[in-house]
């Protein structure tokens, strides 16, 4: 692995430990996820206004006639993706957006290479996954976005993107900012990396976000990110609910696959979530965050 890594490798501690990775915010009593949806989206739209106007003027329409779009998302590439996600989406049919780290995705490389050639879309999650430092697995090891600068990280996403080509015959449209983290370097000297992702590539996705994307006024270097993971599949219909106003595009965005979990999506709501997702009653265009975005852009240049 280490001659794709052209800068230094951050190593996550094994699948992410979700223990480690989350562990102060499991001392915090949470309310139900479905007031926290409600509460984070109505404060959104109390803050609305009619002053902006979109991209683009005229009805916008989604294939097959339905109200919204949305993209079923992983990040790193973790094994249970190949698993148990991808085998859940192929019984259906569905295709996934999977933003990849190349140091996982070596441990099921035929998997990910049967997921290239059934169609399901690979992005780009860097190769050290650097997150803010404040990461007490990071701050362990001296590491964080603070401390690098636009240079240090273009290799390290150029990186990825040599990975992909290789193993794949694939160059990435999509990227996914890893922890949604969007820049380097701090106080004043902080600058966002979010032209840089608008120069590499056609999506960039962030993350814990409170709204879907507006089709006629998303930046697309700046999509919105929704939570799946440790949700069942009532409070990611409800969630949804919640979000579809206006023609959106939800994104929604999970780590593992299998038993819920803070940083796992349950696979039993997934698939329930599929099913739902699929029948044309409920109104939904299910499709891969590429798909979704070409279709918005020829709408745009029209």
């Amino acid at each position: 692995m280490a001659k794709y890594l052209i800068a230094e490798q951050t190593v996550l501690p094994s699948l992410f430990h979700a223990k480690q990775y989350g562990a102060d915010m499991c001392k915090i009593k949470r309310m139900s996820r479905r007031a926290i949806a409600i509460l984070m989206t109505l404060s959104f739209a109390s803050l609305a206004t009619d002053d902006v106007e979109p991209l683009t003027t005229g009805k916008f329409s989604y294939p097959n006639n339905a109200r919204n779009a949305i993209s079923l998302s992983f990040d790193d590439a973790r094994n249970s993706q190949v698993d148990v996600a991808i085998p859940i989406l192929n019984k259906h049919n569905v295709k996934g957006t999977f933003y990849v780290n190349p140091q996982f995705a070596m441990e099921r490389l035929e998997g990910w290479k049967k997921a290239v050639k059934h169609g399901h879309e690979l992005g780009n999650h860097t190769s050290s996954h650097l997150c803010t430092g404040n990461f007490e697995w990071l701050r362990s090891k001296g590491q964080g976005l603070e401390q690098v600068d636009l240079a240090w990280l273009r290799k390290d996403i150029e990186s990825t993107t040599a990975f992909l080509q290789k193993q794949f015959n694939i160059t990435p449209l999509s990227f996914a900012y890893p922890c949604g983290n969007t820049f380097v370097g701090r106080g004043k000297q902080v600058k966002s990396y979010v032209p840089l992702i608008a120069e590499m590539f056609k999506t960039g996705r962030t993350w814990l976000d409170e709204t879907g994307n507006n089709p006629t006024y998303t930046d697309f270097s700046q999509l919105a990110g929704n939570r799946m993971d440790g949700m069942t599949f009532e409070e990611i219909r409800d969630m949804l609910e919640l979000l579809r106003e206006d023609n959106k595009w939800i994104i929604l965005a999970g780590h593992d696959v299998g038993k819920k979990g803070m940083y796992t999506v349950d696979k039993d709501a997934l698939e329930a979530l599929i099913v739902y997702l699929k029948d044309p009653k409920n109104g939904f265009w299910l499709a891969t965050v590429n798909e979704v975005a070409s279709h918005i852009e020829e709408y745009r240049t029209k």
